[in-house]
């Protein structure tokens, strides 16, 4: 059975809320509506419904008309297709001199940027979240300041688009892990897609707990986009696995955390160096003593 997703987006939490609400009054009625703030820093909500008949498109029209949003995007998906979804629905990201594209905006990357191909798959880490979005601008602005990775790991890499940043601004091959069997599939695939295969070292892993990683040790940089736990039972595991002097960029903090996990990293021997929110998210910059 096919379903029917129409969305739009808008500015401000209680418009998008109020378009949500007349949008479940529409005939046929949507098996559901989602309200969604898109965590980039720019005030923007994404309204959807979803469908097993077709939308009435005209309503939908007034809708857009009398919320002063963008025409509503229709589309007709296979019940299982939701990939194909992602890939119609997700713009492009730049971050810094990163620009996170899929095949289907091929056309849109810029000259003056660094390209990575991520295609929608079952793996975090797309650009548009808050998480994976701060640590690229912590990455860019690394590198700006003159820091070269000649070493990086990236841990629970999801698409493993950290790693393939920063194999692209920098010459010596790149570790990337994933406790995650698909994701590290993921990642391998995302590596051969952006011509990277030969510099992206995919392993199964949860931390550090995998030969591969171990022995390449001591890090000059690694990332950690995973959750507060996970990322505060790793500290010890980061002290160790990091250089004096070397960098670690976590987020996967939502704000009201951040604080613990720069205590527990600080008694762990790293400094705070940066701290940047976007939207309910933290990543922090830290620099091992």
């Amino acid at each position: 059975m096919p379903t029917f997703t129409a969305l739009t987006t808008l500015t401000g939490k209680s418009a998008a809320e109020q378009l949500g609400e007349a949008m479940e009054r529409l005939n046929p009625e949507p098996t559901g509506v989602g309200v969604f703030e898109v965590e980039d820093g720019s005030g923007l909500y994404e309204v959807g419904g979803y469908f097993i008949e077709a939308p009435d498109e005209a309503g939908l029209a007034l809708l857009a008309v009398a919320f002063d949003t963008k025409p509503f995007a229709v589309s007709e998906l296979p019940e299982t297709d939701w990939v194909a979804h992602v890939r119609r629905e997700l713009a492009p990201v730049e971050a810094g001199r990163f620009f996170v594209y899929g095949s289907h905006d091929a056309d849109k990357v810029p000259d003056d940027c660094i390209p990575l191909l991520i295609e929608a798959a079952m793996a975090f880490g797309t650009g548009h979240h808050g998480t994976t979005l701060g640590c690229l601008r912590a990455l860019d602005t690394l590198a700006k300041d003159g820091f070269v990775g000649d070493k990086v790991a990236d841990v629970g890499c999801g698409t493993a688009v950290l790693a393939m940043a920063a194999a692209r601004i920098w010459p010596n091959p790149v570790y990337a892990s994933d406790i995650d069997e698909v994701a590290v599939d993921v990642a391998v695939a995302n590596a051969k897609a952006n011509d990277l295969n030969d510099r992206i070292i995919c392993c199964e892993a949860a931390g550090f707990d995998n030969p591969v990683l171990t022995d390449a040790a001591p890090y000059d940089l690694v990332f950690a986009n995973i959750l507060k736990g996970p990322l505060i039972g790793l500290a010890p595991d980061m002290a160790e696995n990091i250089r004096p002097d070397g960098y670690a960029i976590l987020s996967g903090i939502l704000n009201e955390q951040a604080d613990e996990v720069i205590d527990v990293y600080a008694r762990n021997g790293f400094n705070l160096i940066k701290r940047d929110e976007i939207v309910e998210w933290t990543t922090l910059t830290l620099r091992q003593n």
